[in-house]
């Protein structure tokens, strides 16, 4: 085998690992409760509250984990890291079929959070490490690409349980347990393949204290107001189609083209991105997100949850890699710092829109408000971030 030959098996293998272990830590480990959650609700009699407190945990836990995820200690350890982390979200996903209080549950969820931060920061510096030596844009995309596969698959897990049941136990356990064991198969793959981090020469210097120009504040603000945009939508979207009695076929190709066009939109946005810059994509794809999100409960029955999951799927790992790439660009003295804040506003956002939402949808017996709350807050990010694009786009 030739050098380039073997250079491109071994990148292969380092993008299928990736691939899957973003599919296990996140599309399993943090997103899988979508799908989930409509069968918790009507076998536990969960109220949307308690939903939403649930949700908000696990974003709480990602949220801890990725600010100790950047303090170093895992530095020359990566690879062990992430996989024992890899691990313990596998397992915290079978326990999660063994409890049935809230409060468990929220536990449980948190320390998936943690697990699933973990595992995407270590794993994916490995990865992104092979792929800068490389200059292969494929193996990234291909990569985060697995964040989509995983969402895809928790959908036709849960479709197939509800297909075959019964089991003699309530189906939400079986999902979480079918999750598990999907994750422990990726586990074992990802095992197998991943490489070591990969050892560069010059060490990182400290990066001087980060400089609060307006534009970054700007974008700051713009993230975190996307991060409570999107996630109502990727934590009710499913529960959402179950109460207006769209059929369990909607319920399913509601979060399977969401990870599905989540999957190719790396790819399919990336001849955009070269025609209208980051800034220009980060602000479309932001409208195109608030479009949908509106359109799942303005739009009727079964079309409304169908058009949410597809615009999710389309516009969110865009966002979210692109905010944080213009976030370098706007602090490139301080470049982790930035991202360190950037990741901190995403956070908070996340974990408060479940909890809005959840509240919102006691109080009037839907995720209607919460979703049109969600959709302002879309909009009210792209009027943040257009001074930014206007200046520097």
């Amino acid at each position: 085998m030739t050098n380039g030959n073997s250079q491109g098996f071994d990148l292969f293998r380092t993008a299928l690992s990736g691939a899957l272990a973003m599919a296990a830590a996140m599309g399993f480990g943090r997103f899988s409760f979508t799908p989930i959650l409509p069968g918790m609700v009507t076998d536990l009699g969960l109220s949307s509250g308690e939903a939403g407190l649930i949700a908000a945990a696990n974003f709480a836990g990602y949220l801890i984990g990725a600010i100790l995820a950047g303090h170093g200690w895992a530095a020359g350890r990566e690879r062990g890291a992430g996989l024992f982390a890899l691990t313990v979200s596998t397992l915290l996903l079978a326990a999660m079929a063994g409890v049935e209080t809230v409060w468990a549950f929220c536990l449980l969820r948190f320390l998936a959070g943690l697990a699933s931060a973990f595992a995407m920061i270590f794993i994916t510096s490995v990865v992104l490490g092979h792929a800068a030596r490389a200059g292969s844009e494929a193996v990234q995309s291909a990569h985060f690409g697995g964040v989509g596969l995983g969402i895809a698959l928790s959908s036709l897990t849960v479709a197939l349980v509800a297909f075959f049941g019964p089991f003699g136990i309530a189906s939400w356990r079986v999902d979480w347990l079918a999750g598990a064991g999907i994750s422990f198969i990726a586990l074992v793959i990802v095992l197998a393949l991943l490489p070591p981090a990969p050892k560069f020469e010059v060490t990182p210097s400290p990066e001087p204290a980060l400089v609060w120009k307006l534009p970054l504040v700007l974008l700051t603000v713009s993230y975190g107001l996307f991060g409570f945009g999107y996630v109502v939508t990727a934590t009710f979207v499913v529960t959402m189609a179950r109460m207006s009695d769209a059929g369990p076929m909607v319920e399913f190709l509601t979060w399977f083209l969401a990870g599905c066009t989540a999957v190719v939109s790396l790819f399919a946005w990336r001849p955009v991105m070269i025609r209208i810059g980051l800034r220009g994509v980060y602000v479309v794809s932001l409208l195109i997100e608030a479009a949908g999100v509106l359109g799942s409960v303005l739009l009727p029955s079964p079309l409304a949850p169908i058009v949410g999951g597809l615009m999710l799927g389309a516009t969110f790992m865009i966002n979210t890699a692109y905010a944080l790439r213009i976030g370098r660009q706007l602090a490139p003295a301080s470049q982790r710092r930035a991202l360190a804040f950037l990741t901190a506003a995403f956070g908070v956002g996340q974990i408060l829109g479940p909890l809005v939402a959840g509240q919102l949808a006691e109080w009037t017996g839907s995720f209607s408000a919460g979703t049109v709350a969600a959709a302002i807050a879309l909009l009210a990010a792209v009027l943040f971030v257009l001074p930014v694009y206007r200046r520097l786009g």
